[in-house]
C-alpha cells in the first residue's frame, strides 16, 4: 500500500513538472488595445517585453479574422525577437497559422483534448471561475488555467462577484497544473495572491494602462521572483 501511494505521488510530481516545463513564465499579459492610454497595442506590448515579459495573450474579440490575423503575425514576430511566448485567445486556427506557442480557451470553446489532436505542440490555457471549472479543465487536458476574478475589476464584471482568496487557495490545493490568478491584481495585493497558491498572475490594465509600461512590468517580475 505504501509503495502504491509513493508511485502515485511520483507520477503526480512528474505530471506537474511536465506542465511547469511548458509553462515557463509567471507573468501573463492579456491584451486590450482599449486600455493602452492611446498607445498602439504593438508599442505597448513592446514596452512590456523590454521590461522582461515572457508571455502575452492576444485577446481582441471585436476584430475580424483578417485584422486579428495581421495583428497576430506582428505579435509573433515581436515575441520571437524577445524570446517570449505568444498565445491566441480562442482562435485555434489563427494560433496554428502564425505558429503561436499556445491558445487560450474559454469555457464554451473547443475542449483542450480536441485542440491537442489538431496541434499537439500548442500549450493550452483555459479560463476558469470556480473549483469545478478548474478541475474540469485539468481533466480535459489543459496545461494551465487562469482563475478569477480574485478581486473586483471592471473587465470581469460579467463573471459576477469576485471569487476571493479562499477559492484561490482551495483550487491551488486541488489541481496539479499551473494556476494564474486574474482579476484586480495589483502590486499591493500580489503577495497575498502568491501566498495563497497562485503560480503566477494574469493582468491587463495593471500593465497596459501604466504610465511607464516597461517599469510596471519590471516591478511585477521582481516581486514574482
Amino acid at each position: 500500500m505504501i509503495a502504491l501511494k509513493d508511485n502515485l505521488l511520483l507520477a503526480e510530481k512528474k505530471t506537474k513538472e511536465k506542465h511547469f516545463l511548458a509553462v515557463d513564465f509567471n507573468l501573463y499579459l492579456i491584451t486590450d488595445r482599449n486600455q493602452t492610454r492611446g498607445k498602439s497595442l504593438i508599442k505597448a506590448v513592446t514596452e512590456a517585453l523590454k521590461g522582461g515579459l515572457k508571455a502575452v495573450q492576444l485577446r481582441e474579440k471585436d476584430l475580424g479574422t483578417r485584422q486579428l490575423l495581421a495583428l497576430a503575425y506582428e505579435l509573433r514576430e515581436l515575441t520571437l525577437k524577445y524570446d517570449a511566448r505568444l498565445f491566441i485567445n480562442d482562435r485555434v486556427d489563427i494560433a496554428i497559422a502564425v505558429d503561436a506557442d499556445g491558445v487560450h480557451l474559454r469555457q464554451d470553446s473547443i475542449p483542450p483534448y480536441a485542440v491537442k489532436r489538431l496541434s499537439p505542440k500548442l500549450i493550452i490555457g483555459v479560463s476558469t471561475h470556480s473549483l469545478e471549472e478548474a478541475l474540469n479543465a485539468e481533466k480535459r487536458g489543459a496545461d494551465f488555467i487562469t482563475l478569477g476574478p480574485i478581486y473586483p475589476t471592471p473587465s470581469k464584471l460579467k463573471y459576477g462577484k469576485p471569487i476571493g482568496i479562499e477559492t484561490l487557495k482551495e483550487v491551488a490545493e486541488r489541481i496539479t497544473i499551473p494556476l494564474f490568478a486574474i482579476g484586480g491584481i495589483k502590486l499591493e495585493n500580489l503577495k497575498e495572491v502568491m501566498d495563497n497558491g497562485a503560480d503566477g498572475i494574469a493582468v491587463i490594465s495593471a500593465i497596459l494602462s501604466a504610465k511607464d509600461i516597461k517599469t510596471a512590468t519590471g516591478r511585477f517580475l521582481r516581486l514574482l521572483t
